[in-house]
């Protein structure tokens, strides 16, 4: 392997014990050893047979037949179990260490990737990656020990027959790979990308089907998977193909070393130089000696596919010198739009005293935006973003929809990396996405993603923090409820307080929290964003709040109001007006009017209940 390839850079995180790897080189050899010398044996015995001597002469070949038939099977079996044992193992290892890495952060490889790409980075990819000991490295070992043994046992007979089967086992056994490996290369790329493309494209229809189909975007979506799965089909006929001429040079040079020992041999025998049994040992075993080497076109295929696999691993990994945001979420897509039928809870308890949990060092809390510009792929959103956010301050980020304000938030989290400016501040931020993952575990375990110490105390108390405590007495078991993947089994609005009870319970200096009124209603909604603000004026921290309802803003030290002057969308987002609350009422319209639209429709919500 290069000293830049990515396997090689990967393959740490396999913990691969290389003394099980040896094992299975060393069964593997055993078995196709076995078969080599059965096809030997059988061929000396056959020879031998036919000038009838004297039973008890056959009586040792006879039992070494039984005896390489029997440990073909047995020592191929051991094999199996050997090698298979390390790559499972590797696996493991490897997702815990690439699930580790991530949890240490910084991600920002992560946030930009859609959700089917990760899906098949973790998934398919540690596999492939993993494979690489079984499908590649062990079959290497064991044709190298089998395709050198077995030119020994034919050159005991006849040097030059063995020389001739070491070029034609060199052919079949480098040349052949090296060949697939090549034309595979371009092959291995298209399918990866196309995999994933398939992988993201079905989730994203599993996930948001009825609401692509109401936006009239489902045919189009369909489509796209469509061609993404030709594109995979056309990569691996094209990767069948390269196979195929792998397999026929393979082939023939099996069937070139038969006819060189049978041609070197047959004026040996007249010569007297070789035996007439000696020679059906020298034409019949490279019959089974190309054995070994049959798999090694689809081992260097596999060695192709476990590089790329490992090169978007890679670009998973964090540098270790950056700092270690938590990442909640990712990126943005179509957000369920269901209302929450939870009851109105008009004040919520603030836990910035009531929650036990490690004291945060705020001595450095805070966090710098400093002439950022913010986007995706290249793309500008938001632009000249300039912002301070201390210890104990609330800051909150409003806008329209889309306008920017959960990619601004990402950027400042280290998510994303800075398109413009400079963002300095605290080495360890929390940042809460709007569709944060709640895990197939218990309610307590879920909270326990944001500090594995939390107790049951510490877990009620951020729970009724937020309006959870009705819900939590209705679950059957309580904190130990398990919650089905996904959050099927909650409402939207209660994922959402789900969330930010985990975010309080985070020793985290710095929380932005992206819009934590989704899917409430407006008492409830507001009541939560008041828990915050209350929450980081009590603890010393510093949050950022980025939300589309502007009632509870009052609660904020300052209020950035993200927009396009020009009113198009061509344009990058910027900070149109800041101040308070109050001072966004009196010198902002825009702000002012959709404040009035709040009001509006709350007082038509109160007369219709």
């Amino acid at each position: 392997m290069r000293p830049h390839d990515p396997l090689r850079q990967v393959l740490p995180l396999l913990e691969v014990r290389w003394s099980r790897v040896v094992r299975a080189v060393a069964l593997g050899a055993l078995a196709l050893g076995s078969s080599v010398g059965l096809a030997a044996v059988s061929a000396w015995l056959i020879a031998r047979a036919s000038q009838m001597p004297p039973v008890l002469q056959l009586s040792v070949a006879v039992v070494s037949v039984r005896a390489f038939g029997i440990g073909r099977g047995v020592f191929r079996y051991l094999e199996r179990l050997a090698s298979h044992d390390v790559a499972l193992r590797g696996m493991a290892a490897l997702r815990a260490n690439l699930y580790d890495a991530l949890a240490r952060g910084p991600v920002t490889g992560v946030v930009a990737l859609r959700r089917g790409d990760l899906l098949a980075r973790v998934g398919a990819d540690v596999d492939a990656v993993g494979d690489v000991v079984v499908r590649a490295l062990v079959p290497a070992g064991v044709a190298a020990v089998v395709g050198l043994g077995s030119v020994v046992l034919v050159g005991a007979f006849l040097p030059a027959a063995g020389l001739t089967l070491l070029a034609c086992l060199v052919l079949a056994g480098v040349v052949a790979p090296w060949l697939a490996a090549r034309s595979a290369a371009e092959v291995e790329r298209r399918g990866a990308a196309a995999r994933a493309e398939v992988t993201a494209r079905t989730l994203e229809l599993l996930e948001d089907g009825q609401q692509l189909r109401v936006a009239g975007r489902l045919e189009a979506r369909l489509a796209g998977l469509r061609a993404a799965d030709a594109r995979l089909a056309a990569a691996t006929d094209d990767g069948a193909r390269s196979g195929a001429v792998a397999a026929a040079i393979g082939a023939g040079a099996q069937l070139l070393a038969v006819v060189c020992s049978f041609v070197l041999g047959v004026p040996a025998t007249l010569a007297g130089a070789l035996a007439p049994v000696e020679l059906a040992v020298v034409v019949l075993t490279p019959l089974a000696a190309f054995e070994a080497t049959t798999v090694l076109p689809a081992a260097a295929v596999q060695l192709r596919r476990s590089r790329e696999a490992a090169r978007r691993l890679v670009e998973l990994l964090p540098s270790s010198s950056a700092p270690s945001p938590e990442l909640s979420g990712s990126r943005p897509r179509i957000p369920q739009r269901d209302a929450d039928n939870s009851p109105r809870v008009p004040e919520l308890s603030g836990p910035g005293s009531g929650i036990p949990q490690p004291e945060p060092d705020n001595s450095g809390a805070g966090l710098s935006l400093h002439g950022v510009a913010a986007g995706w792929d290249g793309t500008t959103a938001v632009a000249s973003v300039d912002l301070d956010l201390r210890a104990g301050s609330v800051v909150a980020l409003a806008g329209a929809s889309g306008v920017g304000k959960t990619t601004l938030l990402l950027t400042a989290a280290g998510l994303l990396p800075p398109l413009g400016g400079t963002v300095t501040g605290a080495c360890d931020v929390l940042f809460v996405a709007e569709d944060g993952h709640v895990f197939g575990t218990t309610v307590l375990e879920n909270l326990r993603v944001a500090r594995p110490d939390v107790t049951p105390a510490e877990a009620r108390e951020a729970l009724t923090a937020v309006g959870l405590d009705t819900w939590l007495d209705a679950l059957p078991d309580g904190l130990d409820t398990e919650l089905g993947t996904g959050a099927a089994d909650v409402s939207g609005g209660e994922r959402r307080r789900l969330l930010v009870a985990r975010a309080l319970l985070s020793p985290a200096p710095v929380l932005l929290v992206d819009e934590p009124a989704e899917h409430l209603d407006a008492g409830t909604a507001d009541a939560l964003v008041r828990t915050l603000a209350q929450h980081a004026r009590g603890t010393g921290r510093a949050v950022a709040v980025a939300s589309h309802r502007l009632a509870a803003l009052d609660v904020a030290d300052e209020v950035l109001l993200l927009g396009r002057p020009d009113g198009t969308t061509h344009e990058p987002a910027t900070v149109v007006a800041r101040g308070t609350h109050a001072d966004l009422l009196g010198t902002a319209p825009a702000y002012a009017w959709a404040a009035a639209q709040e009001d509006v429709s709350a007082g038509a919500a109160s007369a219709t209940l």
